[in-house]
This record gives structure tokens, sequence and C-alpha cells, in this order.
């Protein structure tokens, strides 16, 4: 689970730069990168996803991505 949560920690971030970029500049760091293809949509689904596993890891009470596994 460490590593799902770390991996889930990185998309949402991601995601969260490029949401912020977007509105700030206009600028989609995922579509310049790799374009208007299956690669973005697929890397959009994961970072989805991951949003989606870390409410859920909230509302249930579990540890948060963002706090060290001890």
């Amino acid at each position: 689970m460490k590593i799902l949560n770390l991996i889930t920690l990185i998309l949402v971030v991601i995601g969260g730069l490029n949401w912020g970029l977007v509105g700030i500049a206009g600028i989609d760091v995922v579509m310049t990168i790799f374009g208007a293809g299956i690669i973005s949509q697929i890397i959009y689904i994961l970072i989805g996803l991951s949003a989606i596993y870390v409410a859920i890891m909230a509302i249930n009470g579990k540890q948060s991505p963002s706090q060290p596994m001890m």
C-alpha cells in the first residue's frame, strides 16, 4: 500500500499543478508534452482515479498518502 499511496500522491499533485497552470496561464502541460492522443487520455484517467482513491481514504479516516507510513 505504501507504493500505491506514493503513486496516487504524485499523480494528484501533477493533476493539481496542471489544472493550476490551465487556470492561470491556459497551459495544459500534459497535452503539451503528450499531444491530444491516447497517452494524454490515460494520464488524465489515472489522475482522476488517484483523486478518487485519495478521497475515499480521507472519508474512511485511513492514513492519507501524504502521511508517512510507520
